[in-house]
């Protein structure tokens, strides 16, 4: 069932829907690739197609795990900023990368299955906030890294 055909007056399942969405669509993006190509820098920074999904895992467990569920980073043994979720070490592989992904939408789903849009999340040390804008945050931030995903990829698949 895609994101289009969930009854728009549920603003939660339809909120859900579109961040399902863009989980799968990141992770498709490493599809059929060799551990090289997901590894391989095509910009000067260091964005590669595993570095972002391993960002966006650490997105997410920073958003439903930290701010939502009240666990720290550091408890949570996730590195403090966004600019070192990107870095790989030699452990990270696609199938471990991705299976950290899969384990952290588990946790979120879980985190939130009972708690109502209105919720006030307290967790986030810039101060509390709803679960409907953290919902919005992460969906903003999934399709904003979907895209650069789709870049790369596309760069990869033309050499």
């Amino acid at each position: 069932m895609g994101s289009f055909d969930v009854p728009l007056e549920d603003e939660r399942t339809q909120l859900e829907a579109f961040i399902e969405d863009y989980r799968s669509a990141i992770e498709a993006t490493l599809d059929d690739l060799t551990e090289e190509q997901a590894r391989r820098r095509l910009v000067p920074s260091a964005t590669t197609l595993l570095g972002l999904l391993k960002h966006v895992t650490w997105m997410q467990r920073v958003w439903f795990e930290e701010c939502v569920g009240g666990t720290s980073r550091r408890d949570l043994g996730l590195v403090r900023s966004p600019e070192e979720s990107f870095q790989l070490t030699e452990d990270d592989t696609i199938a471990s990368v991705t299976a950290a992904h899969r384990a952290a939408c588990a946790t979120a789903r879980t985190t939130v299955a009972d708690l109502p849009l209105d919720t006030v999340a307290t967790g986030h040390r810039t101060g509390p906030r709803t679960l409907h804008w953290v919902y919005l945050q992460v969906l903003r931030e999934l399709a904003h890294h979907c895209g650069h995903a789709d870049i790369l990829r596309e760069q990869l698949l033309a050499t």
